[in-house]
């Protein structure tokens, strides 16, 4: 039987919450402000291992088939509370022989959502790098007319010998897209993650008050599913007791 420490899930507990979680305790403050955040990007490039590493400092490197899951953190920029929301995905993929991207309504329906966007690729995948100017595109169409903060991750950093995509085409592309660029590893280290993603929070935050609510008005979205914390507890057991069944093989 495999056993959790008690000390990594009450790390989870602390250092995060996924929405909804009643019992969670409130802040003595309210968040002055909400941020939401979507992430997205072709198949196995490590979209959740990514948002995971940010959230909890942890690397997990299996996970099951990302159906979308809604994670929720409570931080401080800048001396101001803020809520923020961030979006995993099921991966986008190019329609055969063209540059039109395919994607659930889910998909776009957290684009319409979001404030902020972070496209990630793998260094070691070209395909993948390769819809993000058409995935660009296609939330140019839901937003037409507003800015469209980005952050583009190449992720799988430490795997240089199989790499695809060059650091001067990913700063061009993200140059492209007036977004910025990092190059980053999920498997081998928090930091870089983390200052990415706090960079952007950071830009949103500040820019929040000239643009929140114009992009939805007169529409009810419907909020992302959530798991609870039980799913994840779950999932990362299920991530765990396959690590050490590999292990026993070998």
């Amino acid at each position: 039987m495999l056993l959790i420490p008690e000390d990594t899930m009450s790390q989870y507990s602390t250092n995060f919450l996924l929405l909804p979680i009643p019992e969670y305790p409130a802040l003595d403050c309210a968040p002055n402000k909400i941020i939401k955040l979507v992430v997205l990007g072709g198949s196995g490039v490590g979209k959740t291992a990514l948002v995971v590493r940010f959230l909890t400092k942890r690397f997990i490197g299996d996970y099951e088939a990302n159906t979308g899951a809604l994670y929720s953190r409570k931080f401080t920029i800048d001396g101001e509370q803020i809520s923020l929301q961030v979006q995993d995905t099921p991966f986008v993929s190019l329609e055969d022989d063209t540059d039109s991207i395919c994607c659930q309504e889910q998909i776009n329906r957290s684009i319409y959502w979001a404030d902020g966007f972070v496209f990630v690729f793998s260094i070691t995948d070209y395909e993948s790098f390769r819809l993000l100017r058409p995935l660009h595109q296609h939330i140019r169409r839901i937003h037409p007319n507003a800015n469209i903060p980005l952050l583009l991750m190449a992720n799988k950093g430490d795997l240089l010998r199989a790499r695809q995509v060059s650091s001067k085409e990913g700063l061009q592309l993200a140059t492209e897209l007036g977004g910025t660029y990092c190059e980053v590893s999920a498997r081998e280290s928090c930091e870089g993650v983390h200052e990415a993603f706090q960079q952007l929070c950071q830009e949103l935050s500040r820019s929040s008050s000239s643009c929140n609510g114009e992009k939805r008005r007169g529409l009810h979205l419907v909020r992302p599913k959530s798991p609870n914390m039980q799913d994840l507890k779950r999932r990362l057991k299920q991530a765990l007791t396959s690590k050490g069944k590999s292990a026993t093989t070998l």
